[in-house]
């Protein structure tokens, strides 16, 4: 929550439990969202347990308003994850989390990608979903937009591409993850630039979605430090 208030998003409200308001570190959010104008209300204890989806839920909860950022809108991009028919919220979330902490330029989410605002979703982010622009379109229409910008877009596959080791990632570049059970469909490759696998040395098929996404992201990353220094 502090992380949309540093991102000025546009609150509702914020509901804390009547229990815990006088805890130190909500004591400081509430102080932070007065100077930022943001409603607070206190809720009888028990009433946020009833209304949350969070098996165990914090004793705070905000209402947000969150608005994707427009495909013509990308901000100029040094890499970016496109997600292409991810269905786990958990995966989901947590490739936002990477890409922020990685530094990448932004999340597209393609086809029936789960909703990056998905409270499962938005719970795995923790806070990253505020500060990397997140786009909704489809397949072609990101691609062709990567592509306007000079953007090499990259295909995964379990077998058969290029190494992730030896792929020139500090180059603009997006990588697109596929489905977590069937992967990209050779149409869906043959639409990028190039594929990309990533070595395994293990009997293992094939990794997480947002394992896999993770470590492309920050090999991008590092690859970008090697070659500014």
């Amino acid at each position: 929550m502090s992380a949309a208030l540093d991102a000025d998003a546009e609150f509702e409200a914020i509901y804390i439990d009547e229990e815990s308001l006088h805890e130190p570190s909500l004591e400081a959010l509430c102080v932070k969202a007065t100077n930022a104008g943001v409603r607070i209300f206190t809720l009888a204890h028990g009433v946020l347990e009833k209304v949350s989806d969070a098996k165990a839920p914090q004793p705070v909860m905000a209402a947000v308003r969150m608005k994707p950022t427009a495909l013509s809108d990308l901000p100029k991009i040094s890499f970016a994850l496109v997600l292409h028919e991810i269905r786990d919220p958990g995966n989901a979330g947590t490739l936002i989390r990477s890409a922020d902490a990685s530094g990448a330029s932004a999340v597209i989410f393609t086809g029936q990608t789960v909703d990056p605002y998905n409270p499962k979703t938005l719970r795995a982010t923790a806070g990253s979903i505020f500060r990397v622009p997140v786009v909704l379109a489809s397949l072609e229409d990101a691609i062709a937009q990567l592509h306007s910008q000079g953007v090499r877009v990259w295909g995964t596959v379990v077998q058969g591409g290029s190494s992730s080791l030896e792929a020139d990632l500090a180059k603009p570049s997006a990588v697109v993850l596929g489905n977590e059970a069937q992967g990209l469909t050779s149409g869906e490759v043959a639409l990028c630039d190039e594929s990309l696998t990533i070595p395994m040395a293990g009997k293992a098929e094939s990794l997480n979605a947002a394992v896999a996404g993770s470590l492309l992201a920050f090999s991008a990353y590092y690859q970008r430090l090697d070659t500014n220094t």
